[in-house]
């Protein structure tokens, strides 16, 4: 169950880095809302999955899962650039996580 936790909290920061290049680009309250909210339910969810998984395993996926979310939404949503670098380095933090997973 803590992994499912786990993979939350990084979908919610996800979530949050919207809401902050949303805040960004345009200071509204629920742009504010939407930003707090997801990162705060994202740092709660942490907290669930470190009951059981190590901490430095959890943080590593946790901040991996938010940086390959925040380039795709980037690039998807935003039209960032797709070069093949990025995709190479994204799909480097894939690798890791997939190992790191695999250490448990």
């Amino acid at each position: 169950m803590e992994w499912i936790y786990l993979i939350v909290a990084g979908c919610c920061e996800m979530v949050g880095f919207i809401g902050l290049k949303r805040s960004a680009a345009r200071d509204t309250w629920p742009n504010f809302i939407l930003m707090m909210g997801s990162f705060a339910i994202s740092l709660f969810f942490l907290s669930l999955a470190l009951n059981t998984i190590p901490l430095g395993v959890a943080y590593s996926v946790w901040a991996g899962i938010g940086t390959l979310g925040a380039a795709v939404i980037g690039i998807w949503m935003y039209k960032e650039s797709a070069s093949l670098m990025r995709i190479t380095a994204l799909t480097g933090i894939v690798a890791t996580i997939i190992a790191l997973r695999l250490t448990m």
